[in-house]
């Protein structure tokens, strides 16, 4: 019988699997890398303030709905 495992399992199993084949200084060496911090051009920050803004707007309307529902 075959199993079937999710794209996700799949890719952790494979991130653990490479670990365990790394030597320890090799493992300390890739924890310690820092990623710097991205700075973003003018549209992608539009983006991310609309994506926000949008977020807020659903909560206000979700809380009404919740609101109205009760009564």
């Amino acid at each position: 019988m075959a199993t079937t495992q999710t794209p996700g399992t799949a890719a952790a199993e494979a991130s653990q699997e490479l670990l365990a084949v790394l030597e320890p200084d090799q493992l300390t060496g890739a924890r310690r890398v820092k990623l710097p911090r991205r700075y973003l051009k003018g549209p992608q920050l539009v983006v991310i303030w609309t994506l926000r803004l949008y977020l807020l707007f659903m909560i206000a309307v979700v809380v009404y709905q919740i609101f109205t529902g009760t009564r």
